[in-house]
């Protein structure tokens, strides 16, 4: 799985650019990949949303700059900006298994295989999806799936964000907390740092099955590149090899 840096991309761009992905890979254009970006302050609501679990009043979202989005991923609410790491793979699921919720779990063992590389020991918290330390999240994951070509993805705490998801009841889950690797190693951490790690850990549970010296590969990454390139400045696009 190749993954893309992008810097901080407006959510609704990367949901555009998302979009343009999948179709490339269900056409079988490009490969699997791997987006990692941040988002600046957006709140969005997932097919479930609740609108009583946004807690802020429009007002306040204006006032502390933060957008309001509703999705087609799956969950409730969520709050994405500066120090956290999104991810967003774009996976061909018939080339590995056709199964959302095997997907959830791959995903969610990723994660937590991540956390504890860094020090941290995350878990599972069924029947809820995503990665657990204790009772507080550190990492959301709503998903969507069209043609088994998954989009959207995860959202990983780095920084400390309690502030901002304190303007929402994160995911709908009022008894539940949030968390973050700086929380809870105890010691500031940047985000970039983390990129090749977590990006080597995703695809590692996402083999890629095609040779990256096969011409067919090197067709998948012209193609990546040049949807990449039209969507967004290409300065701002890093490939993680």
């Amino acid at each position: 799985m190749r993954a893309y840096v992008l810097g901080t991309v407006p959510y609704i761009k990367a949901w555009d650019l998302q979009r343009r992905l999948v179709t490339a890979r269900s056409s079988g254009e490009i490969g699997d990949l791997l987006l990692l970006l941040e988002h600046p302050p957006t709140i969005t609501l997932g097919r479930a949303a609740k609108r009583e679990h946004l807690l802020a009043e429009p007002a306040d979202l204006e006032r502390h700059g933060v957008e309001l989005i509703e999705t087609d991923r799956g969950g409730d609410i969520t709050f994405h900006g500066p120090g956290q790491i999104v991810g967003y793979p774009i996976v061909d699921l018939r080339a590995h298994r056709p199964d959302i919720h095997w997907y959830l779990r791959t995903l969610e063992q990723a994660l937590i295989s991540f956390a504890a590389s860094v020090g941290v020991k995350a878990r599972r918290c069924p029947p809820h999806t995503g990665v657990w330390v204790g009772d507080r999240k550190l990492a959301a994951i709503g998903v969507h799936a069209r043609h088994w070509v998954t989009s959207h993805g995860f959202a990983l705490n780095v920084s400390d964000l309690r502030e901002w998801f304190d303007l929402i009841v994160p995911c709908g889950l009022h008894e539940l907390g949030v968390t973050s690797l700086e929380a809870e190693l105890g010691y500031p951490m940047e985000p970039r740092a983390l990129l090749k790690d977590l990006a080597r850990c995703i695809g590692g549970h996402f083999p890629c099955t095609l040779d990256v010296d096969d011409p067919a590969g090197r067709a998948w990454r012209e193609n990546c590149r040049g949807i990449l390139a039209d969507a967004l400045d290409p300065g701002c696009v890093t490939v993680l090899d």
